[in-house]
């Protein structure tokens, strides 16, 4: 049987080969498109995975990407629980999980990334959960029902909007990370305190400054003991340490790594080798946005954002990775926090509002540029923190007022 060729290739079945896929579409593309996916499901809206869907007020359907008929609408192949084994960039061929192999023109490698396991004593008890896929949120919803204690390892995202989650379902949450605040690694402590104050106020136990020792129990996990001494009951645990870019067929296909991990790229997104690019969590690429350094950015509207702009270089429009990334984060009907950014590193926090009365924006500067903001209730806000991302422009005494002066103008900050 002869090999078969197709013109481009879309490796990883999350967001950023399903964007790559449709605007490679609506910008005109008409060779053959082919997406492999190793999960069973088609491309889906990995968010919906700690909110509604774990919570079992949103279908499976409500989380795809597109409808399944879209694919074939849009003459769009799609291989789910297929695998790419290897690639040789040499004669552009890939060998997939089927034994098939494929050779193509241009490829996307949007492989996404790994979960962290934690290999502790227990660690091979039943009702220890991970969350990356909504076969995962399946297996939490279905292993919390007659539970009561859930303790969760970790306090960033997976692990509040989990415990948001499971809170309204009935279920006492406890968490326990390593910093001394929620969601202080990535927006610091004044904030990481607000946030776990609000899942307090909402009955959910927290421990800072604290991790895990190890898990006890006969078959099932029933308790969670931690460095700091705590026993914590526990009828079921969800771990959310975070997630590791998944670059191993890059490495294997020749691909130059960067400094964070990630498959190193252009500003169009495009590898170290012609015609190959890189998407979502294993791009790190030229940020035209934040001058010049290389990105590398672990979440789905990033993954989403940047499928679009491979598509565009695939069909040789040869346009920068321009978008300032934006994330977001539910918890619950608690609160949602918006943040554009990221800022790796800060030295001034300037807050515009009031955390008393829970709406404020969050402003990250690093000698007196603006690097990230972050806002509960503000939205608006964010339109004029993008502008001054890309500008970097060095604010003043008086314009680093304005920022935290809800009189103040926002539109004049920064001309």
């Amino acid at each position: 049987m002869g090999i078969r060729k197709v013109d481009y290739l879309l490796i990883g079945g999350g967001l950023a080969s399903a964007n790559c896929a449709r605007w490679l579409r609506e910008e005109g593309a008409e060779g053959e498109v082919l997406l492999v996916g190793r999960e069973p499901d088609p491309p889906y809206n990995r968010p919906n995975c700690s909110k509604g869907y774990l919570r079992g007020e949103e279908s499976r359907e409500e989380a795809l990407f597109r409808p399944n008929e879209w694919w074939s609408g849009q003459n769009i192949e799609l291989l789910t629980r297929t695998s790419v084994m290897a690639l040789d960039v040499g004669s552009r061929t890939a060998r997939l999980s089927t034994k098939e192999d494929v050779e193509f023109d241009k490829a996307l490698i949007a492989t996404g990334a790994n979960v962290r396991r934690l290999n502790v004593d227990g660690c091979e008890l039943e009702q220890i959960h991970y969350l990356r896929t909504l076969g995962n949120a399946d297996a939490i919803r279905e292993g919390v029902k007659d539970a009561e204690e859930v303790v969760l390892i970790g306090g960033s995202y997976i692990g509040c909007e989990v415990a948001a989650s499971l809170t309204l379902m009935g279920k006492h949450c406890t968490i326990v990370t390593q910093e001394q605040h929620t969601l202080e690694r990535g927006f610091g402590a004044r904030v990481g305190r607000f946030f776990g104050e609000l899942l307090e106020a909402h009955g959910v136990t927290v421990h800072g400054g604290d991790e895990l020792e190890r898990f006890e129990g006969q078959g099932r996990v029933s308790e969670v003991v931690t460095r700091g001494g705590l026993e914590l009951a526990a009828d079921a645990v969800v771990i959310g340490a975070g997630v590791t870019p998944d670059v191993g067929l890059a490495q294997r296909a020749g691909l130059e790594i960067g400094e964070r991990g990630g498959v190193r790229c252009s500003s169009r997104l495009e590898s170290s080798l012609p015609g190959l690019f890189a998407a979502g969590d294993i791009c790190e690429y030229d940020s035209v946005v934040h001058g010049g350094a290389a990105m590398r950015i672990e979440h789905w509207d990033v993954a989403f954002n940047h499928g679009k702009t491979a598509a565009l270089n695939m069909l040789g429009r040869d346009v920068a990775h321009e978008e300032v990334p934006y994330f977001f984060s539910v918890l619950g009907d608690w609160g949602e926090l918006e943040y554009v950014g990221p800022a790796h590193e800060w030295d001034q926090e300037i807050v515009r509002g009031s955390f008393d009365d829970g709406s404020f924006t969050n402003w990250y500067l690093n000698d007196g540029v603006v690097k990230a903001a972050l806002t509960l209730g503000r939205s608006d806000d964010l339109d004029h923190a993008r502008r001054l991302l890309v500008g970097e422009v060095v604010l003043d005494d008086a314009q680093r007022a304005a920022l935290g002066d809800l009189g103040s103008d926002l539109g004049a900050v920064g001309h």
